[in-house]
């Protein structure tokens, strides 16, 4: 905490603030840093996996395997958010259920699930993209500023 907000404080707060940092739980930051591991890597680990496989069944190159790769890990945590089981992970393991493109799939989809109830447009669509909505558009523009360094750096370097 900053020094100024303390000073700000009267006695009586300062009184209380010192009770309630006494009584706070301490947290194992180790063990949940350990947990986020984990599952993290347990995560990237399965997809690595599934891209093995699509890239050895399939026949996709590694090129190409991405896709369809990130789409059945999204299928996966999609479900399992749905089935309440992604919830029950990200409490245990914390960040680790985060890895991107799982955390933002069960991001937007439990928005859709909880929202179902006010409609799809306004309920669903409305409440999903609320959450989503600035992950989407700092994607897409970041994006067009990297095409654009890249299309100057090509441009340039071909001169």
């Amino acid at each position: 905490m900053s020094s100024n907000k303390d000073d700000k404080l009267n006695l009586e707060q300062q009184k209380y603030k010192d009770f309630a940092q006494q009584r706070e739980p301490k947290r194992p930051l180790l063990l949940n840093c350990l947990k986020a591991f984990i599952v993290g890597g347990s995560i990237c680990a399965f997809g690595q996996i599934l891209q093995f496989m699509y890239i050895k069944y399939f026949h996709f190159t590694e090129k190409n395997a991405g896709d369809p790769t990130a789409a059945t890990l999204i299928i996966i945590s999609i479900l399992l958010t749905g089935f309440g089981v992604y919830d029950d992970v990200a409490q245990w393991a914390g960040a680790g259920s985060a890895v991107p493109i799982t955390g933002f799939a069960n991001t937007i989809s439990s928005a859709a699930i909880e929202h179902r109830s006010e409609g799809y447009v306004l309920g669903v669509g409305g409440n999903m993209f609320k959450i989503a909505g600035p992950v989407i558009v700092y994607g897409v523009f970041s994006a067009f500023v990297v095409s654009i360094i890249k299309m100057l750096l090509k441009y340039l370097g071909g001169m």
